[in-house]
């Protein structure tokens, strides 16, 4: 069996934490998640939501200040999102993320927005060409559980 591309061995225990506690958030909201959708610009995300009414929301997970410290690619994503988040643990300072992006701390149970992302709508055609690549992550990883000897597919998802 195939490992899942959700948990690449690349995450550590609290970014996994983080990300099942963002995730029941997103789901309460009526988003839906997956984790590292490549982007057009080979960059991926830590977790990608679709929500009810087409909107796109990605979320940077931080672990520690140090983890926040080493990224210098979270601007890129706004081209990607309607609205940019990171999402933390409460041990992690609050002060350290930027204003132009939202807040979500979560103890990887429960998660609260604790700062509201600006909403920066993306253009229609950028909106369509996300959306299919989130689909199509969603669908062969789905694929991957139903039918493990099945392959990656043409992607390599």
């Amino acid at each position: 069996m195939r490992p899942d591309p959700a948990q690449d061995g690349r995450q550590s225990a609290t970014a996994l934490r983080v990300q099942r506690g963002v995730g029941r958030l997103l789901l309460a909201h009526g988003f839906c998640c997956a984790s590292e959708v490549s982007l057009a610009t080979g960059r991926r995300t830590d977790l990608m939501a679709l929500g009810p009414r087409g909107e796109i929301w990605i979320v940077e997970i931080k672990s520690s200040v140090a983890d926040f410290r080493a990224d210098s690619k979270w601007p890129d994503y706004r081209a990607a999102c309607d609205r940019l988040f990171f999402a933390t643990v409460p041990e992690v300072p609050a002060a350290i993320f930027p204003p132009e992006a939202g807040l979500i701390v979560t103890d990887g149970f429960a998660a609260e927005i604790v700062r509201d992302a600006p909403l920066t709508p993306l253009a229609g055609a950028t909106r369509k060409a996300i959306t299919l690549r989130f689909a199509r992550t969603a669908a062969l990883r789905l694929q991957a559980v139903t039918d493990p000897a099945a392959g990656a597919g043409p992607d390599g998802l």
